[in-house]
């Protein structure tokens, strides 16, 4: 489990927490809207871990916070596409991944209102950078399309890491995958403050 942490550490930090923040190089349209949040090591972590938290928290959360995530996050998008400013999307972001992090780590139950409002909450500083660098000249419904597809698949995969859970051993790698998540997070708004 001290392996796969330092692996997940490794992998998240190992990129500018703004990498993903920039149109430079991506294409319009589907595509540049599903490599967006692949490209950034702070979507990755903060998306994984709504995954993982939803399945920590079992049902009905396993499948609440995967759609409440990138439902919320197509309203930050059209306020990033509109232009209307929000102050600190980066340490959002980076705060995001500390948080949601914790949350799996520390096996944190609230009530499903309170879940899903945190969930909803990180998620206008994802779609707000995600909006906020859709390419010129780019289709936004298409662009939005494939960043949703892409943090979906996301959630899927720390769904699946999650289902772990079921087992002692694999709670315990839920619960470390969460801290690594975490700490990589840290790692991140570290480089931003």
């Amino acid at each position: 489990m001290k392996r796969l942490a330092t692996i997940i550490v490794a992998a998240l930090t190992s990129a500018s927490p703004a990498f993903a923040h920039t149109a430079d190089g991506l294409a319009g349209g589907f595509a540049g809207g599903f490599m967006h949040p692949l490209l950034g090591p702070d979507h990755i972590a903060a998306m994984l871990a709504v995954g993982l938290w939803g399945a920590f928290l079992g049902a009905p959360a396993i499948v609440l916070l995967p759609v409440v995530f990138p439902l919320v996050m197509a309203l930050g998008a059209v306020l990033g596409i509109l232009g209307l400013p929000l102050p600190g999307i980066e340490i959002g972001i980076a705060v995001s991944a500390v948080v949601l992090g914790l949350m799996v780590a520390l096996a944190a139950k609230p009530h499903l209102a309170i879940t899903a409002v945190i969930v909803g909450a990180f998620a206008i500083f994802h779609g707000h950078a995600h909006g906020t660098e859709l390419p010129d000249g780019a289709n936004a419904l298409a662009y939005a399309l494939g960043f949703v597809v892409a943090t979906g698949l996301l959630h899927l995969a720390g769904i699946g890491f999650g289902l772990l859970t079921q087992f002692p051993r694999g709670r315990m790698a839920v619960r470390a995958a969460g801290g690594a998540i975490a700490m990589a997070g840290l790692v991140l708004l570290g480089r931003l403050i």
